[in-house]
């Protein structure tokens, strides 16, 4: 575990520019981690990112007898095929991460063995019933604690058989950790959503060649289907930047009154891009430009300039496009003139931390009109910020979301726990230096 870190931000920062780009996606190395170790053969990736969550599940192909090189960015893996995963002889530890470890189980319940996976104490918190139960359907013997509900998971895999699941939540990680045990399955596998989640697993499975369907139900909710292959062919990829991490200094140029900041090198896949679309309705003077692809995605540049915001109603079938931004769609409503409503978030509660309830806590501390709902956010502006002390709760999100908050605050803004940025951005620290100039310091707890 990092040593803990307090961030002191002496705000406002005078002005914010530059082009900066960001680490790689951390939805895609995840994926192309593990879907290498099932390949046949030697892969390399690119721009892989080194941070605490994909390095636990670098951890997690250890344990399981696959072979991995990380070194500037660049991984090689050597894989052993869909079937040659062998019995960890330890526990499977996820660390922090969500995707780590309901992704891994996905794969794991293909797998005629034994293994255990855990995490930290806030990913022991968080819901995995919402994939014991597929798993369960296809065949797999799942276990956890609390009633089968939470971490640590105890799976016995093997053979699978088919299912078409329909899914209560539009969740990536329950759809992927189903989609990754059809693998296993001796027929098609179909997950069913209520509207479409970030498509990053669909995406990477049929560039490897896998049979992929996916049609918009006359029911309502939205399906994909897998049909099992023979194999997967060894990967050759480049991570794109990841968008969630673009997505920070994007709001902080546009709530910032002298601003242009464009980042370089970011995918803009459209099941991740709902925060452009927001700072859109709120009038942002902001521009994308698809200029290539990576890894089967859309990548280009966008830029950001200071902007005069309105205040906007978010939610529905936006949510899932930018789940992780809710916290910088909140901070952006601040500044917007009239009352933005943000609602269909409670997935938020179960994050890394509660995140509604410290964005409502963390906003109010820096001054602003904001009310806590159930399933969402009301915030009221435009709102003058002061700077505050405030706790990052173990939550990266939060902890750059106040960073943020920081350079446009008056006065000393204390951030808590700064060194959770490792569980995504480890350099955000620096892009923020190069971007507002020497405003931040850190300093140990």
């Amino acid at each position: 575990m990092p040593p803990r870190q307090v961030a002191v931000i002496r705000g406002p920062a005078p002005r914010l520019s530059g082009r900066v780009r960001v680490p790689g996606d951390k939805s895609l190395s995840h994926r192309l981690g593990m879907l290498a170790a099932l390949a046949e053969g030697d892969s390399e990736i690119e721009s892989f990112l080194e941070a605490a969550d994909c390095l636990a599940t670098l951890a997690c192909l250890n344990g399981l007898g696959i072979s991995a090189e990380l070194a500037g960015g660049r991984l090689r893996i050597r894989g052993r095929g869909l079937r040659g995963l062998t019995e960890p002889a330890d526990v499977l530890d996820a660390g922090n991460s969500g995707t780590t470890i309901r992704l891994l189980a996905g794969i794991l319940a293909g797998q005629p063995f034994l293994s255990v996976l855990t995490g930290d104490e806030s990913l022991r918190r968080r819901p995995m019933d919402r994939i014991i139960r597929p798993l369960r359907e296809m065949g797999a013997q799942v276990m956890g604690r609390a009633g089968d509900r939470l971490a640590p998971l105890a799976i016995r895999g093997g053979d699978l058989r088919p299912i078409t699941y329909r899914s209560p939540v539009a969740s990536a990680q329950v759809k992927s950790a189903v989609l990754l045990a059809g693998l296993y399955a001796d027929g098609p596998t179909t997950v069913i959503e209520p509207v479409p989640s970030r498509d990053h697993t669909e995406r990477l499975l049929k560039g490897l060649g896998v049979h992929v369907e996916t049609w918009a139900e006359p029911e309502g909710g939205f399906a994909v289907r897998i049909t099992p292959p023979r194999s997967l062919p060894a990967i050759k990829a480049r991570v794109p930047g990841d968008f969630s991490s673009a997505a920070f200094w994007l709001a902080a140029a546009v709530i910032h009154p002298e601003a242009e900041v464009t980042v370089e090198g970011v995918g803009l896949n459209p099941t991740r891009t709902g925060f452009l679309d927001v700072l859109r309705l709120m009038g942002a003077d902001i521009e994308a430009r698809v200029t290539g692809q990576a890894a089967g995605e859309p990548v280009g540049t966008v830029t950001a300039r200071s902007s005069r915001l309105k205040a906007a109603e978010v939610g529905g079938s936006l949510l899932p496009r930018l789940i992780d931004e809710v916290p910088l769609v909140a901070l952006v409503a601040c500044f917007a003139e009239g009352t933005t409503t943000i609602r269909d978030a409670a997935e938020l509660r179960v994050k890394e931390s509660d995140r509604l309830a410290g964005v409502a806590l963390g906003l109010g501390r820096l001054g602003a009109v904001v009310g806590e709902r159930p399933d969402g956010l009301i915030i009221t502006g435009p709102a003058r910020l002061a700077g505050a002390e405030l706790d990052a709760m173990g939550d990266h999100r939060l902890a750059m979301a106040w960073a943020v908050a920081g350079l446009v605050a008056v006065g000393e803004t204390r951030i808590l726990g700064a060194e959770a940025v490792g569980v995504s951005y480890p350099a955000f620290w620096q892009t923020l230096e190069e971007v507002a100039g020497p405003v931040a310091r850190l300093l140990p707890a």
